[in-house]
């Protein structure tokens, strides 16, 4: 365990399991903590150095009433490998983690990064209405700008933890194992709705899919078709980003937006194969 104080004065606490190789670095997504990779740090490490990190607002770190942006949780991941002198890195994130890496690379650029894993995460999550129908299906929009809102007050107002139980329930399919629907559901309490309103606000607001074709980086896209992330989008995701390189767990194998919970054998050997390839060449 280790903690970095960004330039803004905020406390980030990040695991590092240290080791030899090409470093791997995992986002995690709103709401949640690093302790949802907690089967990659000990599946995954035994061949590489795995980071994790709670975000700004998330789990272990700081809760100020400041930086609840994408941009702003991008610019303390850029602090974070340059605290830890990464300057080669993989980069995986999932669900919102996958929006901090799109900025990054929009903010800062791919030189750093080796290879990309984006796992579960729409290109545009608010089906605004300047898109046509036929793009709010391609991004993978979920909600319309009114369900956003009404979703935020909700979580912002008296009902706010009946609100989050029911959002991270909407993310599993069929019946989930109960441990761990209760793990994720406990983990989200981590996150004071001052802080995760705006963030949701800000993450849902923005619109990734110019940033697609600009990724220069061998990308894996994963998807799962039990999330209540369409695998379309993830299909869409992988067909705009250079040769990108899809892979979707079907429902036996997994059925939610939780595959790395789900299912951590299947998802640690898609990750490490594709991570291991270039060694290969």
């Amino acid at each position: 365990m280790g903690e970095l104080t960004t330039n803004d004065g905020t406390k980030l606490v990040y695991r590092d399991s240290g080791g030899d190789g090409v470093p791997l670095v995992m986002l995690h997504g709103w709401g949640q903590t690093q302790e949802m990779f907690r089967h990659q740090l000990t599946g995954l490490s035994p061949s590489r150095r795995v980071v994790t990190v709670d975000l700004r607002g998330h789990g272990l770190s700081g809760k100020p009433h400041h930086g609840y942006r994408i941009a702003r949780l991008a610019r303390d991941v850029l602090e974070l490998v340059d605290q830890l002198h990464l300057d080669r890195f993989d980069a995986l994130g999932w669900s919102m983690g996958v929006s901090v890496w799109w900025s990054f690379m929009d903010q800062y650029g791919t030189g750093r990064i080796r290879r990309f894993v984006a796992v579960d995460q729409p290109a545009a999550v608010a089906a605004v209405p300047w898109m046509t129908v036929e793009e709010q299906q391609d991004s993978g929009a979920i909600f319309d700008v009114a369900g956003l809102m009404e979703l935020g007050a909700a979580l912002a107002g008296p009902d706010g933890e009946k609100t989050r139980q029911d959002f991270v329930r909407g993310m599993f399919s069929g019946d989930p194992d109960p441990e761990m629907l209760a793990f994720v559901a406990e983990q989200i309490t981590s996150t004071p709705p001052y802080a995760g309103v705006p963030l949701l606000f800000d993450h849902c607001a923005q619109d990734w899919r110019d940033v697609l074709p600009r990724i220069d980086v061998p990308t894996l896209v994963i998807g799962c078709d039990g999330s209540h992330v369409n695998p379309g989008s993830q299909r869409f995701i992988a067909e705009q980003i250079p040769d990108a390189r899809l892979h979707v767990f079907p429902t036996d194998v997994a059925s939610s937006h939780f595959p790395f919970l789900e299912n951590p054998a299947a998802f640690n050997a898609v990750v490490e194969k594709f991570l291991a390839e270039e060694a290969e060449i």
